[in-house]
């Protein structure tokens, strides 16, 4: 199959950026990989050389390095989907998510001359005109994007990103390749299918593209501005949609203290405590409450405010949670919290889904896992730990977490550290528990106790409306002889399959033994040939069922069964 999906992948465009890839593999060591998915035979095909020797000093570096290495070399996509996995605790161990973790998205700029003339078919006017000024010179530069300094002609300081010309096609060839890939290794390797690579794929697929409408990233600015309409105390920059596009958006330029720079903010006379509670509560509330949250809220995209107030930029990356998922993160951050096993391992195993488990062993892991944490003081207990321990035990039972939360996961570790860094005594406990409270309370209230009952009252109603119809189809399915019942039950295959092997076996012995009665009858016949004086036909009746019980014993031995 491998050789068979390269193979039709040679005949299109990806070819060049295919032999890329597979020649970075090879010099990080990984020739063997590129050989059993049959990159090499395709490229071979096509005429590319692949250089097997490349391999050298990198190849002898420790896998994760090697593997965060090639990922750089790779490009944005993979730098991209490096710092997804640094999010998956639940499927790498420590060494290989701190390896992720160092998968900065930096890139050289490009030259502003360069990107002028798209920057001027997506503004509908030559930049000089729409701006007072601009600098040339970038302030960040990204592998998806660079950032530019300039004041509207009303005198407005923005910020104006523009995507890296070409990007588009790159990063497009690059996820086409992840997704075939994923098809190889869930087809294929049974052990990495229970961690739904498709899905995670996907899921960054969406991710990527969205990343790459930088329209999307104000939209998503914009919502959540809406969230904190009436919070004064948090900051989300304006958007100038007159110049804004899938290309290039423009944003209000803010003018504070840098996330990273805590000297700088006492210095300004702000209050490290507040900052700290004020940051955990802003994201708290966007995950909680909002379920559309900021996935990325690290020092680099905070800044701090006269009196107190935090602006957060950046929103290219945003995570969703759905009504039904924020339940459940609530729930298992309250039995976390207040110790309750029987809620944890409920919500685990409903996202384990048809996972095998053993729910006992699993629930007094649990129960460990919670208790070590029994009596610890509030400013002691780090919710860093708590989540990383657990994502541990769900990688050492095999489990993955749904991919919509492990955005989530690493909001949270992310927040807590800069809290611990603004205020040595900030716990994170006491931030999340008036959420949890507000969150299970919400659930009893007049308001949401009616909906509830109203959904069930009108789904139960849509189930009697439809039930006559249901009957009819049923019916005339019957009539017609057309109804199917199809059962799928584990083992039954297997079931089969032994049956049929004992049903063979015991056809065989009702041969032998036929053989066996008509060559006894044969012997006490005197007409026929005979040798050494006995009827052929009854000798070579008898050699036939000496064979063929002789095969049928060593079939059973084989197969494990034991004779009495």
């Amino acid at each position: 199959m491998p050789s068979v999906f390269w193979e039709t992948l040679s005949a299109a465009r990806d070819l060049g950026r295919l032999h890329d890839i597979a020649s970075i593999l090879i010099r990080y060591g990984f020739s063997d990989m590129v050989r059993r998915l049959g990159m090499a035979n395709a490229l071979e095909r096509a005429g590319k050389v692949l250089h097997w020797q490349e391999a050298g000093e990198l190849a002898r570096l420790e896998p994760p390095a090697r593997v965060r290495r090639a990922l750089e070399e790779m490009g944005p996509t993979f730098i991209k989907l490096g710092q997804i996995l640094a999010t998956r605790m639940d499927l790498f161990s420590p060494e290989w998510i701190a390896e992720f973790e160092k998968l900065q998205d930096r890139a050289p700029s490009v030259p502003f001359t360069e990107i002028r003339q798209q920057l001027q078919e997506d503004l509908g006017a030559a930049p000089e005109e729409v701006f007072a000024e601009l600098v040339s010179e970038p302030l960040a530069a990204a592998s998806i994007a660079q950032v530019h300094r300039a004041r509207l002609r009303n005198g407005d300081e923005v910020i104006i990103k523009v995507r890296r010309p070409g990007i588009r096609l790159i990063v497009e060839a690059d996820l086409r390749l992840l997704q075939r890939l994923a098809k190889i290794i869930e087809a294929e390797s049974p052990e990495m299918s229970r961690f739904k690579p498709r899905e995670v794929v996907r899921q960054f697929t969406l991710s990527l593209r969205r990343e790459l409408d930088l329209a999307a990233e104000c939209r998503n600015s914009e919502r959540i501005g809406r969230n904190f309409g009436d919070c004064s105390e948090i900051v989300i920059p304006k958007v100038y949609w007159a110049w804004t596009g899938e290309r290039v958006n423009v944003q209000e330029a803010v003018n504070g203290i840098p996330g990273r720079d805590l000297e700088g903010a006492e210095q300004a006379g702000l209050d490290r405590k507040i900052l700290a509670q004020r940051g955990a509560r802003a994201v708290l509330k966007m995950i909680l409450e909002d379920g559309f949250f900021h996935a990325d809220p690290h020092q680099g995209n905070i800044f701090y405010l006269p009196e107190n107030r935090i602006a957060i930029i950046d929103f290219g990356m945003v995570g969703r949670l759905s009504a039904e998922r924020r339940s459940q993160v609530v729930d298992l951050l309250h039995g976390l919290m207040e110790r309750e096993v029987d809620c944890v391992v409920e919500v685990l195993l409903d996202w384990a889904g048809a996972a095998n488990i053993d729910e006992d062993s699993l629930k007094l892991e649990i129960d460990g896992l919670v208790d070590q944490y029994h009596g610890v003081p509030l400013k002691e207990l780090y919710i860093n730990t708590i989540l990383t321990d657990l994502t541990t035990l769900l990688r050492d039972y095999h489990l993955a977490l749904p991919p919509d939360l492990t955005l989530l996961i690493k909001s949270l570790i992310t927040l807590e550290g800069m809290g611990r860094q603004l205020d040595p005594n900030f716990d994170m406990v006491t931030e999340f528990s008036p959420f949890l409270r507000r969150a299970l309370l919400a659930r009893y209230t007049p308001d949401a106790l009616v909906k509830r009952g109203w959904r069930a009252i009108v789904g139960g109603l849509e189930i009697l409306t439809d039930l006559p119809q249901d009957l009819h189809h049923l019916l005339r399915s019957a009539r017609s002889g057309r109804i199917q019942v199809h059962v799928d039950v584990t083992r039954l295959q297997h079931f089969g399959n032994q049956l049929d092997r004992a049903t063979s076996r015991l056809t065989m012995g009702v041969v032998i033994a036929a053989l066996i009665i008509g060559s006894s009858i044969v012997m006490t016949v005197d007409r026929g040939p005979v040798l050494f004086g006995f009827p052929l036909l009854g000798l070579l009746g008898f050699l036939s069922a000496a064979i063929a019980g002789v095969w049928l014993l060593i079939s059973i031995r084989r197969s494990g069964k034991n004779l009495e």
